[in-house]
């Protein structure tokens, strides 16, 4: 492997570990300490609506690392993918974290959004609800593929 191939791969990796990190500490940190605050907080200071939007605030600024990381991976895999390096396995995680964050970001992400904009109401709804659910597995398809793909490239750096 070419020193700057190289230095590209670790850049990748170390990008890949830090995204599903992120996405691993919004999950698991953020959400449920914002969507708990009255715990945290000793007495009730924020509706369940107002938590819904702090915790969609950290997920828009959250979009922009996974715009990153969806042309990460599209131009180091596709860019693989050109010089030969084909595995099946790598070829589908890519095209997952692609789908799953493209779909996260522009048409989860707008869509919950605009419902939380039409007012508390509306995320009340079933719609709201569906949408939202449909989020959170989507988002747990992306980290679980990010995991893969971490994998599957640290695997064939370390031959």
């Amino acid at each position: 492997m070419k020193k700057p191939f190289r230095i590209a791969t670790m850049a990748y990796l170390i990008w890949l570990g830090a995204m599903l990190g992120a996405v691993l500490y919004a999950g698991v940190a953020v959400a449920p300490t914002i969507f708990h605050s009255a715990q945290w907080l000793g007495g009730e200071l924020l509706s369940h609506y107002q938590e819904g939007l702090l915790m969609t605030r950290n997920f828009v600024l959250l979009s922009y690392a996974v715009t990153i990381t969806i042309l990460a991976v599209f131009f180091y895999e596709g860019y693989k993918y050109k010089m030969g390096e084909r595995d099946k396995l790598t070829i589908a995680t890519a095209f997952v974290v692609i789908f799953t964050g493209s779909m996260f970001n522009w048409y989860y992400l707008p869509d919950i959004v605009t419902m939380q904009m039409a007012g508390e109401k509306m995320t009340q709804s079933a719609a709201f609800v569906a949408t939202h659910k449909g989020s959170e597995l989507d988002f747990k398809i992306f980290a679980l593929a990010i995991l893969v793909l971490m994998i599957q490239n640290m695997r064939k750096a370390c031959k």
